[in-house]
């Protein structure tokens, strides 16, 4: 299934390290970023370098460039650029945390824009999924020309701006990636960081944001949740905001500045689920934003973020649809808690449509992951292994039968008391990474043991069929423990004091029916027992302890992290699950676990053994 998927990918060219490959083709354009939001675009030669680049930015913007590397997602660029696509956005950022105080600067050269030769709004890493966007751009830029300036956006924690047309109707919103929360232009004073370092959200770093938007516009199929035509694009104006000290800026002198930033077709529209009942929203709408949220992961679905848009009925009734925005913090590095507002809602606990499950039986992570490393080379592996662990999840999900609040609840985490514990999708998780960890481990020692035999053998003489033999052996030990073989579910006792296990509960024989069939009494292939940090789980009571629980203030008992508002999740956020420190092996086997623990989770569901949490939303009339 999906396991199959992904190994005929890992085994084609598609994987981490060549997910860039482009032939050259003649001259190339970069925008470069320093990471306090200098942007400048660079043609490249044929000659050029990483050095080379980085030159060409110090003179022409007066900023260091030693101890700094140039970024592409994951990638530290050496020499070699010709892996870089053309209009992608690299990242100029130190080395160390230190600066070095001997690093020279140059005098910056006058009138700097002139040096960059771009248009007033480029779109980064063009494609064919942004024609709407191109039609979108020249409609700002002649209103550009006409004087037309945009408009800051008032609310919100980043800076954004409203780009008009020419008949001076909002058209589009613009997020500099500069003026995001704790960016070093955020006109709101949420300041403090550099480009590239954790943010809100540990797994969302500064700055990168932006992508992510593009990633959910990209990732909505055939406009299946409605969100907003979304691009990235380099863009030049004096409206943007540079504070006093960041790039030499000591008074605000208006002047234009270039900026990477996010381009959204503005939506008008009359309310945002927050002024709105939300008993009148259409099922289909809430499922199929819903399904979305599954598999980005999205940890900001407030109803802030949700547009409401009245639309003529019939019959004189007015019907409303919804609009989803803000997806900036969807696809974080590590599995994150997520927020859904809408899992309080009664829409939610409606099972799928038919369509719906068609729908969903359709999606491939893998495509999806490939989608983006083309679309979105900057993006990182991390987001895209979570991707895919939520959409695996999601399938599975609706494959036994659960509704969209079922599936939100075990993906949200739990408190008691001020603790915060993993969801059930995190369980499942680290189980997973447990059982492969432990199975490489035992894998090894069974191959030092045969190692062991067969010296043994060599210094007891025995002969002309130690080669035989050890050929044998070897294949039989293999097998006895392969990285990938076919287990029964741990958590098929999961629920059970560990200490009640007996030998015939841990041990089992795989099925064989080739030359190496062997006996039970010969080769026993044995489960892992539960790891002692493991020994207090149960899918259905959620009781789970880790050493590194994080405590909470202000929570009451046996509450979801639906609970909570945005802005204090957000600062409580922590990682139990990291998934990018695997090798792409690993990775692979790691899915098989995965799949393998989630069948008995929903299992469980299925067979009421998990009670209803609470949930504030259960309280609300609609």
């Amino acid at each position: 299934m999906a396991v199959a998927a992904c190994k005929g990918l890992f085994n084609s060219e598609c994987h981490g390290n060549k997910r860039m490959e482009t032939k050259p083709s003649g001259r190339k354009r970069v925008f470069v970023q320093t990471e306090t939001g200098s942007v400048l675009g660079i043609e490249l030669d044929r000659s050029d370098n990483a050095h080379t680049v980085k030159r060409k930015l110090q003179i022409a913007l007066n900023v260091p460039i030693e101890e700094r590397s140039l970024i592409f997602g994951d990638v530290v660029l050496k020499n070699d650029l010709s892996t870089v696509r053309n209009d992608s956005p690299l990242l100029l950022m130190r080395n160390y945390i230190h600066r070095s105080s001997s690093t020279p600067c140059l005098s910056p050269r006058k009138d700097i824009q002139q040096r960059d030769q771009s248009g007033p709004i480029e779109i980064l890493v063009c494609s064919d999924h942004i024609s709407r966007i191109k039609k979108l751009v020249r409609e700002i830029v002649e209103a550009m020309k006409l004087g037309i300036d945009p408009i800051p956006v008032c609310g919100g924690l980043g800076g954004a701006y409203y780009f008009r047309n020419s008949q001076g109707a909002n058209c589009a919103i613009v997020k500099p990636t500069d003026e995001e929360p704790y960016a070093p232009n955020n006109p709101k004073g949420f300041i403090g960081k550099v480009l590239g370092q954790p943010g809100l959200k540990r797994s969302v770093r500064v700055g990168e944001t932006g992508f992510r938007e593009v990633a959910a516009y990209l990732l909505d199929y055939d406009h299946f949740a409605n969100v907003p035509s979304t691009a990235l694009v380099k863009v030049t104006h004096s409206i943007f905001n540079i504070n006093d000290g960041v790039n030499g800026n000591k008074y605000q002198v208006r002047k234009e500045f270039s900026k990477i930033a996010s381009l959204q077709q503005f939506i008008p529209h009359d309310f945002d689920a927050s002024d709105y009942g939300t008993s009148s929203f259409p099922v289909a709408a809430v499922h199929k934003i819903g399904i979305l949220d599954i598999r980005i992961l999205n940890t900001d679905r407030h109803a802030g973020n949700l547009l409401v848009r009245k639309i003529d009925g019939g019959g004189g009734l007015d019907q409303v649809e919804l609009v989803p925005i803000d997806h900036g913090l969807c696809l974080p590095e590590n599995l994150e808690d997520p927020y859904f507002e809408w899992i309080h809602w009664p829409q939610a606990s409606i099972p799928f449509s038919e369509d719906e499950l068609e729908y969903i039986s359709h999606l491939d992570p893998f495509r999806d992951s490939e989608l983006l490393r083309m679309e979105l080379p900057m993006i990182r592996e991390a987001c895209l292994r979570v991707l895919v662990v939520c959409t695996i999840f999601l399938k599975e999900a609706a494959i036994s039968g659960l509704c969209l609040a079922e599936i939100g609840d075990m993906m949200s985490r739990e408190f008691h008391g001020l603790e915060e514990q993993p969801s059930e999708l995190e369980f499942i998780c680290i189980e997973a990474r447990r059982v492969l960890e432990e199975r490489n481990m035992l894998y090894y020692d069974n191959m030092r043991a045969v190692e062991n035999e067969f010296q043994f053998e060599i210094d007891c003489g025995d002969g002309l069929d130690f080669t035989c033999n050890l050929e044998k052996k070897l294949a039989l030990h293999t097998y006895c423990w392969p990285l990938s073989g076919n287990i029964r579910n741990p958590l098929s006792k999961v629920e059970e004091n560990v200490d009640e296990w007996t030998e015939d509960d841990v041990n089992i024989i795989p099925s064989r029916s080739d030359e190496y069939a062997f006996t039970a009494q010969d080769k026993v292939a044995t489960v892992p027992r539960p790891s002692m940090s493991m020994k207090n789980v149960s899918i259905g009571g959620r009781s789970w302890r880790h050493e590194n629980v994080i405590q909470k203030n202000g929570y009451l008992s046996g509450m979801s992290s639906g609970n909570r508002g945005v802005n204090e999740q957000l600062a409580g956020s922590t990682s139990f699950v990291k998934l990018a420190d695997m090798s792409e092996e690993e990775w692979v086997q790691y899915l098989e676990n995965f799949q393998q623990l989630v069948h008995q989770a929903f299992s469980n569901h299925k067979s009421g053994s998990v009670g209803q949490r609470q949930r504030l939303g259960m309280l609300c009339k609609f």
